[in-house]
């Protein structure tokens, strides 16, 4: 089979390698669309924590259930995508039903080799139906999961405001997921064209420039002075994260979704006046991929709204790194394997 393989940071080679033979409790699938993440851009950058190379990329994936082993419910043929989070079942957090956190989490295409090839054999526990929707709607899933899950930590409540910073493709699923929660949604960011995105195509009502000379002004005023309740990191980026305690209400949230290499660093008397709740957020639950796909199905959520660049498998090796420009407007780019 046809395989792409990262083997050094901004290196990637075509390959035939063999397609994988059924194992017991796993299933088999014929990948049909590939959605590139950050995790991917990152892992091409160098700069993906938990990484070592050489690594196939991909985890935001769907396709054709083409062989399996305990997947009871599941048919040949029909289109699934799974939950790219290989746990153990046995520690800590697995006891305590937080897989997603697992003491000896494999992420597929971080910690083991991922979707960047025409099969890939998973465990039939890590399945979902289709429902439907098609191999590019399920190919998002996983991107709109992490979004959900930051959202459901936080314990959103309708009318709250809820300040998303980063409005690359998980920060516009985290602003989504709170909207279908009921918040009142502000987005901060860099970028205007990015900021346009979520007015245009997401209708999120309050948009702040995070290189204004007055974003805690700003925010204030769309509080109304009280200054937003849920605070959501989607950038990684050190800076940000780091600023972000001076835009929380007092008695506010901080949920880091946003994964950088560095230090938390901020005043201590600032976040601790506040009574401040803070808390990363990893990866995803079955929870949360099956609302994202209840979400779907009932119109709550476009996420072909999201697909700014299509591309076929034998493209990628050639166009992944102007992904990297943000002048070239990527928002989500979906490589097709026929």
């Amino acid at each position: 089979m046809k395989t792409l393989t990262c083997t050094t940071p901004g290196t990637f080679e075509y390959s035939e390698t063999e397609k994988p033979e059924l194992k017991k409790d796993h299933s088999i699938i014929k990948i049909k669309r590939i959605g590139i993440c950050g995790t991917d851009l990152h892992a091409f950058e160098g700069t993906q924590p938990f990484f070592n190379y050489p690594r196939v990329l991909g985890h935001e994936l769907s396709g054709e259930l083409v062989e399996a082993d305990g997947a009871d419910g599941f048919k040949i043929g029909e289109a699934v995508t799974f939950i790219p989070y290989f746990n153990c079942g046995e520690c800590i957090a697995c006891r305590m039903n937080k897989p997603n956190c697992c003491v000896k989490m494999q992420v597929c295409g971080v910690h083991v080799d991922g979707g960047m090839r025409e099969y890939l054999q998973v465990p039939s526990r890590t399945l979902l139906h289709g429902e439907g929707l098609s191999y590019d709607e399920l190919a998002l899933v996983e991107p709109l999961a992490i979004g959900a899950h930051g959202v459901r930590r936080a314990d959103v409540q309708p009318g709250e405001f809820v300040l998303v910073i980063g409005a690359g493709p998980i920060g516009l699923g985290t602003m989504e997921f709170a909207r279908i929660a009921g918040a009142n949604v502000i987005a901060l960011d860099i970028n205007e064209d990015r900021l346009a995105f979520c007015k245009d195509k997401l209708k999120v009502e309050y948009m702040v420039n995070a290189l204004s000379p007055d974003v805690t002004q700003q925010l204030s005023d769309i509080t109304n002075g009280d200054m937003p309740t849920v605070v959501i990191d989607a950038t990684g980026n050190q800076k940000a994260i780091n600023n972000a305690i001076n835009y929380m209400a007092h008695g506010a949230r901080f949920v880091l979704i946003g994964l950088q290499k560095g230090d938390l660093i901020f005043n201590h008397p600032e976040f601790h006046k506040r009574e401040s709740t803070l808390m990363s957020s990893r990866n995803a639950t079955i929870e949360d991929f099956e609302h994202v796909i209840k979400s779907m199905k009932a119109g709550l959520v476009n996420p072909t709204n999201y697909i700014t660049h299509q591309v076929k498998f034998e493209e990628v090796k050639d166009e992944f790194e102007s992904w990297l420009d943000p002048k070239n407007g990527v928002i989500k780019a979906m490589v097709s394997i026929e």
